[in-house]
């Protein structure tokens, strides 16, 4: 048991603690019996993280799925990036014939997949599809265009029009006011973002129309359609139009300033889609953020608490809904500052603030460990309830959180680095990651 602890400090007892012996994802999974414990029937296990493109915890994620595939027989890892781009990183696992640095670079958003730690866990997931009987599916849960541009959406809408309504003809004004305003890059979102608050409000409104328009025509028409594609061809279409939907209301939210309205709308969205694919896959592996997965309310600087995806999955789900939150010790985080754009991406992590739940599980153990918050003593529950406070990854900050109600179970990592940028991947981004890239230092 650790002894960097102050005599104020408190920690669990070494009842609660079960020590993880590696994240290799490829080494031995004997220490994982309390994932079997925990997991139970629950058809959906959320793992969160304290931030993103940490080394370890893709490496913790890549181990856990993997154990819940070939001992649970979960079908479908679902991640927090774009629910249109997945459509390709799902080809791949299942054996298609594109590069997988493009994939990584063009099916994943918001720089998720520029890491080689995400391209081990596609790897084995691909190759795990060779001989499962039942393969595993990639799925994307959240808004596209790393949650600015409309086009990815739009264009697959567009082109299953085509096939399945090709009498209809669709305003070309709609994807000319939605290319004024498309990121090419997660970098190039602000000048999207300023690009599309300057749009002339009749030009916003009458894309959001169109887009109404849309979504009624294929509600519908589906058994029109259905006579002429597939199912899964207009499930994918229809999921892509309503994403594209609420990324529209997400960007009026932000020309307003209305950070909560974003937040809501955001996770009631990827929630939905969350659902949708729990009608195609039996069990599903969901990861994103803490503040995503918790069942509790969320918030973020400067804005009143919202309703996070984890809420909406426990109301709808109950006990079928596991929620594994992470904490964080000492290390590397993601830098959250304007200098982020011009290369400083990672910035050094202070040691978790006195009397929050990250403090709390740094001293109870060295070594990454677990913790069933559903098993502990009454000690240990007191001393999870006095945590009131989450390190959120973003900047400083820490969020009022009860984690007794948000987690079943919390993995502590002590110690988080930058995970590696993948060589390929970045070789198929646009220009300007490259760049960025380039004055990255790693520590």
């Amino acid at each position: 048991m650790t002894t960097n602890t102050s005599t104020a400090a408190a920690r669990l007892s070494d009842e609660a603690v079960v020590p993880l012996r590696t994240l290799d994802p490829t080494g031995p999974l004997d220490d994982l019996e309390w994932l079997d414990e925990a997991v139970g029937q629950a058809r959906v296990v959320a793992i969160g993280e304290s931030a993103h493109y940490n080394r370890e915890f893709y490496r913790l994620r890549h181990r856990l799925l993997r154990h819940l595939v070939e001992r649970h027989g979960f079908s479908a890892y679902a991640m927090e990036s774009g629910f249109v781009e997945g459509r390709q990183v799902d080809s791949w696992v299942r054996g298609g014939g594109d590069q997988l640095g493009r994939v990584m670079a063009n099916g994943l958003t918001s720089l998720m997949g520029l890491w080689t730690q995400l391209g081990a866990q596609l790897e084995w997931m691909r190759g795990h599809n060779r001989t499962a009987e039942h393969p595993v599916g990639f799925y994307g849960i959240d808004l596209p265009g790393s949650m600015v541009s409309l086009l990815p959406g739009l264009d697959v809408v567009l082109a299953y029009l085509a096939q399945a309504d090709p009498e209809f003809q669709v305003d070309p004004g709609v994807r000319e006011t939605a290319s004024a305003c498309a990121a090419a890059s997660a970098f190039s979102a602000p000048a999207a973002i300023a690009a599309y608050g300057e749009l002339a409000p009749e030009r916003r409104d009458a894309l959001t129309a169109s887009l109404a328009e849309l979504t009624a025509r294929m509600a519908g028409r589906r058994l029109s359609y259905l006579r002429r594609t597939t199912l899964d061809a207009y499930e994918h279409a229809l999921v892509s139009l309503r994403v594209t939907v609420a990324l529209d209301t997400f960007s009026r939210e932000m020309v307003r300033g209305d950070r909560q309205g974003m937040m809501f709308n955001r996770d009631a969205t990827i929630a939905d889609t969350v659902e949708w694919i729990l009608g195609r896959e039996d069990r599903i592996v969901l990861a994103a953020h803490n503040g995503h997965i918790q069942r509790w309310p969320g918030a973020i600087p400067g804005t009143a608490p919202m309703t996070p995806m984890g809420m909406h999955l426990a109301d709808r789900l109950g006990p079928d809904y596991l929620v594994i939150g992470t904490t964080s010790g000492t290390g590397e985080i993601l830098n959250t500052g304007a200098d982020f754009y011009t290369g400083t991406l990672f910035k050094h992590l202070d040691p978790p603030q006195p009397g929050s739940l990250d403090a709390l599980m740094a001293a109870s153990h060295d070594g990454p460990f677990a913790t069933d918050l559903r098993r502990l003593s009454p000690a240990d529950t007191e001393a999870v309830r006095a945590a009131s406070r989450q390190r959120a990854g973003i900047g400083t900050f820490y969020s009022e959180v009860s984690p007794l109600d948000a987690y079943d179970v919390i993995v502590h990592l002590s110690h988080v680095t930058a995970a590696e940028p993948d060589p390929a991947a970045l070789a198929h981004s646009p220009h300007d990651v490259q760049e960025v890239f380039s004055h990255w230092k790693p520590q």
